[in-house]
């Protein structure tokens, strides 16, 4: 019984179908007919005009969007433990040719105004200090806390009283937009978002996420970046499949809301274990070694987060009688 992480998630059977109806010769890269679909299908979900292109990773996606927005002598500003400073090796580093990464301690690696501004007042204004050009958030959070759309919109305009870019990585977007209920545009362009790593493989796709670019001037730089970064698929067209099958009739919303139903129902059976409120499909807990054991003698597989923390991720494919079982497991703990 498997809730070590949405990566491992099984492919929606509509991704899968598209990818088949899209094995047809066409124009390679991106300049086929399906990818040439993607900048309406998105412009429509976020009721403005952007730029959509599929890259085949979630760190490609970052990666690329904070290179674009940060230079190499600049800086972008991030939680301590946000994906892109913990779990990247350096790539967004590598990929701007050393733009630097300013962290920021935060209580469920979610950022606040106040804890930008402390930090940023940090930063002496002279040639010795690398100055920050950017400012990151994920959401939801690698915490699995989910950014309100107010509070989104209160760090963009933070962002933009002092001239800084602003990135959202969204590997689990569909959790927050279901927790929150606000629309994919109050969560992004209109909270001042410049760039979203809009993410798909956790919830249902199979090797394609989307790079929405909401300030469109940007694309062509991106697009160059992609290439020489060695991921213009040649391709291109079944990365774009997979994002269309689940755009349509909603279905990246679907599967975002059947996971966070079910790690909403293990949160109540957790209780006061719980480290933080559950607001997407990841639930952290306080464990002891034994109840660990004792899980896993129980056939229940999940990560070992830090010492005496555990993690649990509830995916949108996730059996109902594996969710009932873990819910008995822990309420008997």
């Amino acid at each position: 019984m498997r809730f070590f992480s949405d990566n491992a998630a099984s492919v929606h059977p509509a991704v899968l179908e598209a990818v088949v109806a899209a094995n047809a010769s066409d124009i390679a890269y991106d300049g086929d007919a399906i990818s040439a679909r993607l900048d309406a299908a998105f412009s429509d979900v976020f009721e403005t005009q952007v730029s959509a292109l599929w890259i085949a990773t979630g760190t490609a996606a970052n990666c690329l969007a904070l290179a674009t927005l940060c230079p190499p002598f600049r800086g972008t500003l991030c939680a301590n433990d946000a994906h892109i400073n913990q779990d990247e090796a350096g790539a967004p580093e590598f990929y701007s040719g050393g733009g630097k990464l300013i962290t920021v301690d935060a209580p469920g690696s979610k950022l606040t105004p106040a804890l930008v501004e402390a930090r940023l007042g940090m930063i002496a204004n002279d040639v010795h200090r690398t100055q920050a050009a950017a400012i990151s958030i994920t959401n939801a959070t690698e915490y699995g806390l989910s950014y309100a759309a107010s509070e989104v919109g209160s760090l963009g305009e933070l962002a933009k009283s002092r001239n800084l870019r602003f990135h959202m990585d969204g590997a689990r977007f569909a959790n927050a937009v279901v927790h929150t209920s606000a629309s994919p545009a109050d969560l992004t362009w209109r909270a001042g978002v410049d760039a979203l790593s809009f993410g798909f493989v956790k919830n249902g796709g199979l090797s394609s996420e989307a790079l929405i670019l909401f300030d469109r001037d940007l694309a062509e730089e991106v697009r160059v970046r992609r290439k020489r970064a060695g991921h213009l698929n040649s391709k291109g067209r079944f990365l774009a499949a997979q994002l269309l099958a689940l755009l349509k009739d909603d279905l990246w919303l679907t599967n975002g809301r059947a996971a966070n139903d079910g790690a909403a129902r293990l949160a109540r059976a957790a209780a006061n274990r719980l480290l933080f409120p559950v607001q997407a499909n990841e639930l952290f807990l306080r464990m002891t070694v034994s109840e660990a054991t004792e899980l896993r003698a129980q056939g229940f597989q999940f990560y070992d987060w830090a010492e005496g923390e555990v993690r649990f991720v509830v995916s949108w494919d996730q059996d109902a009688r594996e969710i009932d079982a873990l819910d008995a497991a822990l309420a008997a703990l």
